[in-house]
């Protein structure tokens, strides 16, 4: 099996601007995160332009979705800001691919310590190895289906949307 890894931004590649105290996107984190995480697993990794998910429009997830659709992977593990990684999970659950798709990402960026970013990653990678074709969102040790997920913006967790109620 090989994996089919597609970065989109979000908070996971967020770099720190000292000078600014803000933070913004340069270099991806995915090519050292990939070697730190040592996957034996055969990857391809595709870079698309870096968005925090709160700018992300239709045409940024349509470009996701079409990189989805061109994969001739069996499993794609897609890196995404959190705050919107819902609405995109929606759209790619409405495509019906005949393959798994697992986003994930981090509420603290990889280069920050104490982040969450590794973890995530390769518990990712890890589950979407063993997952049928569906679309999930893997986050901080689980597992939810696309259509049964928040955010819980308070506690800065994902849960089930039955919970959330």
């Amino acid at each position: 099996m090989t994996l089919h890894i597609l970065a989109s931004g979000g908070t996971f590649d967020k770099h720190y601007d000292p000078l600014s105290g803000k933070l913004g996107f340069g270099e991806s984190h995915l090519p050292a995160a990939l070697a730190r995480a040592r996957l034996t697993v055969e990857t391809t990794l595709e870079l698309l332009p870096p968005l925090d998910s709160l700018d992300m429009q239709p045409a940024d997830r349509q470009r996701i979705l079409d990189a989805c659709r061109r994969s001739t992977h069996s499993a794609v593990v897609i890196l995404h800001g959190t705050d919107t990684m819902p609405e995109t999970a929606a759209v790619l659950g409405a495509a019906h691919l005949p393959r798994t798709i697992v986003l994930t990402g981090a509420m603290i960026p990889y280069e920050i310590d104490g982040s969450d970013a590794l973890f995530n990653l390769g518990f990712a990678c890890g589950v979407a190895q063993t997952l049928p074709a569906g679309v999930y969102i893997a986050m901080n040790g689980r597992i939810f289906d696309w259509d049964k997920v928040v955010k819980n913006r308070g506690e800065g967790i994902f849960e089930s949307a039955a919970a959330a109620k």
